[in-house]
């Protein structure tokens, strides 16, 4: 249990790194933050708080720095001041399909905000939670042997995938499928998977095979769990000293350019209580050992809606929180593109 004085000495040690990136010395402390306290005296509980593991110390002459387990009562002790604002943000990312000319719209205005107020990079999701309904479906043929899979689901989710086909479908063909498929628009993927399957094997003979190859690689794509993500610019990375040591970039990049690894790291940091963050070590991801993830999330109607920032560990929290508070209110505040239609 921290006393007072050393929880002052440790919030004022963060507050500095976060500002400055520089080792935190006690003199700095005193002059800066602690102006009643003397040197020796924070010097003394910067030395308690390296025993307890708040601080380390990189070099014997140097000041302090925080470890994962300060920035943690940091985080904490911001999180303490705004829980008021947590059920307004609930009800706005309930409301996400309203705005911005459906889910794509918002989700991609939603994670370029982020990254352009916070400077670091801004993420947003979308996750199906129930079965998907369908709102269109089109086949276009690529090639001899590769057909184009368009699926629009309702809320204006797309999905897409290439398929390669053992025989030639002529476009003809593929438009009488979509067509007889379009007509249970709004149904769930179950019943339209059955219809699907019966007019294959009934009327398509020699190419039945084939498309129920197709069927079944659409199949995957429709069913269960799926999110659909959206990734802000990653060019302000180059602008954080944090990331100017090349292994560190490569290792955050490793998991931002892979839809799967970021979709991972977004459910493992998730929460069900308002604002969510997972700093350093406490993610398992050995990629994320430098940085950090703050994330707000919520389910309405069969989807959850996940809007984020990923930056380093030294990440500007207080910003970062506020950020993330007013670009949902942007969101709530922004008419939608389709009103008055």
């Amino acid at each position: 249990m921290l006393t007072e004085r050393q929880l002052e000495v440790l919030l004022s040690v963060v507050y500095e790194f976060i500002e400055s990136g520089e080792h935190v010395g006690s003199r700095t402390l005193s002059k800066r933050y602690l102006t009643g306290r003397s040197a020796a005296t924070i010097r003394n509980e910067m030395a308690d708080l390296e025993e307890m593991g708040y601080l380390m110390q990189p070099h014997t002459s140097a000041g302090r720095v925080p470890t994962t387990r300060a920035y943690r009562l940091f985080v904490d002790t911001v999180l303490q001041r705004r829980r008021a604002k947590e059920q307004g943000n609930r009800e706005l990312l309930d409301n996400l399909k309203a705005h911005r000319n459906g889910v794509e719209g918002a989700l991609t205005f939603a994670s370029d905000l982020l990254t352009q107020l916070s400077h670091y990079v801004g993420v947003a999701a979308v996750t199906q939670l129930k079965q998907a309904r369908l709102a269109k479906i089109d086949f276009i043929r690529v090639d001899t042997s590769n057909v184009l899979l368009l699926v629009i689901l309702e809320g204006g989710i797309v999905h897409h995938k290439l398929v390669g086909m053992p025989y030639d479908l002529s476009q003809d063909t593929l438009q009488d499928m979509a067509r007889r498929v379009n007509t249970l628009a709004g149904h769930e993927w179950g019943e339209v998977r059955v219809m699907l399957q019966n007019y294959i094997m009934g009327e398509l003979g020699r190419y039945a095979e084939s498309c129920r190859k197709a069927l079944d690689d659409l199949d995957k794509l429709m069913a269960g769990e799926h999110t659909t993500l959206f990734t802000g610019s990653l060019a302000n990375l180059f602008n954080i000293p944090d990331f100017q040591d090349i292994g560190r970039f490569r290792a955050l990049f490793s998991i931002l350019e892979q839809e799967g690894g970021l979709v991972d790291l977004l459910r493992k940091c998730d929460t069900t209580d308002g604002i969510g963050v997972m700093i350093g070590e406490e993610n398992d991801l050995p990629e994320m050992e430098n940085c950090a993830v703050v994330l707000s999330s919520s389910s309405s109607e069969g989807q959850k809606t996940t809007l984020g920032v990923i930056g380093p560990k030294r990440m500007n929290y207080e910003k970062v929180i506020s950020v993330l508070d007013k670009v949902l209110q942007e969101l709530i505040d922004s008419p939608g593109e389709n009103e008055g239609d």
